[in-house]
């Protein structure tokens, strides 16, 4: 019987004649014992490199005569990367940012929805009551985290104090990725403790309803007691981009641990209705309508209601294993249209940054396309999402080295690599504020720009980006505020698991370190700043729920060791609640 991975060579006459019959050879037996260990070593290392192929790269490159240093990407320095172990004191601190969070909020706000730390209050969502917003939000980061005693409290609260049955309404989008999100992700990280996938999906049973549209697009709004979709009339009935196609992790999970298709056939809908309506240039409108299923002429964005559909398609195509084609090829399509039409070059230092497209009719009643320097501070998810697409839907082999190199990625990998590194150091720089923190929405200057004049006779605003309607002297503008945002964060976990480089952590630090100091409350909680650019800082009186869901947790993973949910084996949903990746057994992909 041949050894698996070795082919039997067949003797010739030859061979069998070369060596006359009934002849001893002095040594013969060692010959025969060193030929077959040569043979084992040989299998043993064949085997090792076909489950590690990074094993063998450095000695082939060598071999081709090709350089190490000038084959890696942007965004690496020489001599940077980290053994990826943890990093105990930073991410220990981390952990006590969390337990000072939480515990301000289980002391005076235990099952609200929202906490506001200076009032000592919670607040719910709706006068009929809330659905734990803040506690299905944070249970898994207590699970990721290790706070065994937070999670069991919390946990019980789930079990004897969570109901869904109330009589108003809520938005679907974050409803889904926050709550069932959460439920979902503390399902799996529990060892599948029932309870969570029990409330998750009745959640999700109550959520259906809302697909219930000529399209299959589902309404904004649901009411949970009714078990009703609700049209937003705020929009004229109209869906947001976004949040229609950011459901799709949720239900997809869902269906794979219940083995019920009508969450996946409702949620792969969605998708299919998008794909047909696909615009000229790639891109997507921020708004559609339920009734056509088609986008609605509206702004063209990567900030609200625009964003995380683009996040969306890359974590689809991943969660299922790289196994579903439809959404690389619509992710793919997307970042070639963000490439054409939204990336753009500041005047000064050169940062790329992503612009919006806003619609008006010319003097001829045609109507035109306005390009407008604005970005979110939503925006800085792309960074680190567009870095995780090259090393996934743009590389040309899997898995890819840590760091990349060029020779692993293809043209459009590259592409992309490039673009997220240069992002992530736009929303860095936009943290060169008072504070260290980085406002709600930068605008970036133009030639000829007012505000650009205005800063070059005054000489003490930033050279390539400004905060529109902040000037000393003035009550500050809604776009100068910090709200415990976690995109910037959620790009240095990404660069540096996909990297190695430690000035991801050192961003991270410098970011987390700007919190402590400017958002903490000393008697417990965090609260938003109403200006980055002043200091001592103003407070708003709320504490967002992905404060605990998403900002410290990932940057509790910056510095943990690499082997906690790593990326291969996890894709994280919009709220950072993560899900591992699996293979499907339904039928998936549509035309």
């Amino acid at each position: 019987m041949t050894e698996p991975g070795l082919r039997q060579r067949k003797k010739d006459s030859s061979e069998t004649s070369a060596t006359p019959k009934n002849v001893t050879h002095a040594g013969g037996d060692k010959i025969s014992s060193l030929g077959n260990l040569y043979v084992w070593v040989l299998l043993g290392a064949g085997l090792l490199i076909y489950q590690f192929p990074n094993i063998a790269k450095a000695p082939l490159r060598l071999f081709l005569g090709q350089s190490g240093r000038d084959t890696h990407l942007p965004g690496v320095r020489p001599n940077s990367v980290s053994t990826f172990s943890a990093d105990i004191p930073k991410r220990d601190a981390v952990v006590e940012a969390f337990k000072h969070a939480w515990l301000a909020y289980e002391r005076d706000a235990m099952g609200d929805d929202e906490y506001h730390p200076f009032s000592h209050t919670g607040s719910n969502l709706t006068a009929a009551g809330g659905i734990g917003y803040t506690v299905a939000d944070s249970i898994d980061t207590m699970l990721i985290m290790g706070l065994d005693d937070e999670y069991q409290r919390a946990r019980t609260w789930v079990a004897e104090k969570l109901s869904f049955d109330r009589d108003a309404e809520f938005n679907t989008f974050e409803t889904t990725i926050r709550v069932m999100g959460g439920l979902l992700a503390a399902y799996h990280l529990s060892d599948q403790d029932h309870l969570f996938l029990e409330k998750a999906q009745e959640l999700a049973d109550r959520i259906l309803p809302t697909f219930e549209t000529d399209s299959g697009l589902p309404l904004s709004l649901v009411n949970l007691g009714l078990k009703e979709g609700v049209p937003d009339m705020d929009n004229n009935g109209m869906v947001s981009t976004a949040e229609v196609a950011t459901l799709q992790l949720e239900f997809r999970y869902l269906a794979h641990l219940t083995d019920e298709d009508i969450y996946w056939e409702k949620a792969e809908r969605v998708m299919a209705v998008l794909r047909a309506a696909r615009m000229p240039h790639g891109l997507a409108s921020i708004f559609l309508s339920p009734k056509e299923g088609r986008f609605m002429t509206a702004s063209i964005r990567l900030g609200s209601r625009g964003d995380s559909y683009y996040e969306y398609l890359i974590k689809q195509y991943l969660q299922t294993n790289q196994t579903e084609d439809v959404y690389r090829e619509m992710y793919d399509d997307a970042m070639t249209g963000i490439h054409n039409y939204l990336v753009q070059t500041s005047i000064s230092s050169k940062l790329i940054y992503t612009a919006e497209l806003n619609p008006e009719r010319t003097g001829q009643g045609e109507l035109g396309w306005r390009l407008t320097p604005k970005q979110d501070h939503l925006v800085c998810f792309l960074g680190g999402s567009l870095m995780l697409g090259a090393t996934t839907s743009g590389a040309l082999l899997h898995p890819v080295s840590v760091p990349p190199r060029l020779e692993e990625l293809s043209e459009v990998g590259k592409r992309d690599w490039k673009t997220g590194v240069e992002l992530v150091k736009t929303c860095m720089a936009t943290h060169e504020t008072a504070t260290g923190l980085s406002p709600e929405i930068v605008h970036f200057r133009m030639p000829g720009d007012e505000v650009e004049n205005y800063a070059a006779s005054k000489g003490n605003m930033p050279s390539d980006w400004y905060i529109k309607g902040s000037k000393p002297g003035h009550p500050p503008s809604l776009d100068a505020r910090y709200i415990l945002r976690p995109e910037t964060v959620e790009s240095l976990f990404l660069a540096f698991r996909l990297t190695g480089d430690t000035q991801y952590r050192d961003q991270g630090w410098a970011i987390f370190q700007a919190i402590e100091k400017h958002c903490r409350v000393d008697s417990g909680g965090y609260a938003s700043v109403k200006n980055v650019d002043q200091v001592p800082v103003e407070h708003e009186d709320k504490m967002e729920t992905f404060l605990m869901s998403e900002t410290l947790k990932y940057l509790y993973l910056l510095f943990a060791d690499a082997s906690v949910l790593p990326l291969s084996e996890y894709v994280f949903n919009t709220e950072a609640h993560p899900f591992p990746v699996f293979n499907p057994s339904f039928r998936t992909g549509f035309s």
